[in-house]
């Protein structure tokens, strides 16, 4: 799971977990890459029962406050999946400059690929308490608000703010907390 000090431990409680595009390009500029990962995260739900209480998606990173079993495992196998289907779609889109970033910026020790896509590690937080959920919900909701993007996290499109909001969201949300 990359190099970082921080460990998914627990995996019978959610962590907070930060994906972040290597050296923090804007990769989620496009309806169609943001997409890609939404499908990412739906599948994961679907067939391997992620439960996502909540996340927001921007442009270079995102945010994720998630249970499964065997996280730690789970998670990398999602970047990489992600990893494979957004480098696919920019060779496919021509996206040069995006693809020279990737492959400019990527670690020294990443000897089997060409390009790196994520970040390594994820600083998963522990989550064992509804207090500390609420917490990690509003910092996440309130991201693209303090960005300047938007008024409201309910009108960010890519963020479980909707359905917190009594609105559609994008993906279902897992909201039977401890």
């Amino acid at each position: 799971m990359g190099r970082s000090r921080y460990r998914i431990l627990q995996s019978q409680h959610p962590h907070f977990i930060t994906c972040t595009v290597l050296n923090w390009i804007p990769l989620f500029t496009r309806p169609a890459t943001v997409q890609i990962v939404l499908d990412a995260l739906l599948y994961r739900q679907q067939l391997n029962g992620w439960r996502i209480y909540g996340y927001v998606i921007l442009e270079n990173h995102m945010h994720l406050l998630l249970q499964a079993d065997d996280l730690a495992n789970q998670l990398a196998h999602f970047k990489s999946y992600s990893a494979r289907q957004l480098i696919d779609y920019l060779h496919e889109m021509k996206a040069e400059r995006l693809l020279a970033q990737l492959k400019w910026f990527r670690k020294a020790h990443k000897t089997d690929r060409d390009y790196q896509l994520w970040e390594e590690g994820s600083h998963p937080q522990l989550i064992d308490n509804p207090e500390v959920l609420r917490q990690k919900l509003e910092y996440i909701h309130l991201n693209p608000v303090k960005r300047g993007y938007v008024d409201l996290p309910e009108h960010w499109r890519y963020s479980s703010a909707r359905s917190y909001a009594g609105m559609e969201g994008l993906l279902p949300i897992y909201r039977d907390w401890f």
